[in-house]
């Protein structure tokens, strides 16, 4: 599916759903989890977002942001998701990177 194809509004501001329930920022192709995965790894603040990220207006990524904090439990199950998925083909016994520093971070269990 093309990363703009139809989306309704969700629950924040600037932020929509695509047909399979994933959050976008609206009329972008950057997800919400892309916001979310760049505070979390690197402690970015959404002014650091937008200054790594000059596409995104600081309102879409509070947006972003805020529809993360209403749906953590879901987000962060499906960030596991992806880093479990990634550690499962590393190397026995290793874990990715971005695995170990959310973990450290106590962000992920």
């Amino acid at each position: 599916m093309s990363p703009l194809a139809a989306r309704t509004a969700a629950s924040a501001p600037h932020v929509c759903l695509d047909d399979d329930g994933v959050a976008w920022i609206d009329q972008t192709n950057v997800k919400v989890i892309e916001v979310v995965l760049d505070k979390l790894a690197h402690g970015w603040s959404p002014e650091e977002i937008h200054f790594q990220h000059r596409d995104l207006s600081l309102a879409q990524i509070h947006g972003a942001l805020s529809w993360y904090y209403d749906h953590q439990a879901e987000l962060d199950a499906e960030i596991e998701r992806r880093l479990d998925a990634v550690d499962a083909q590393t190397p026995a016994g290793e874990a990715s990177p971005l695995s170990l520093r959310l973990r450290l971070l106590g962000h992920l269990p």
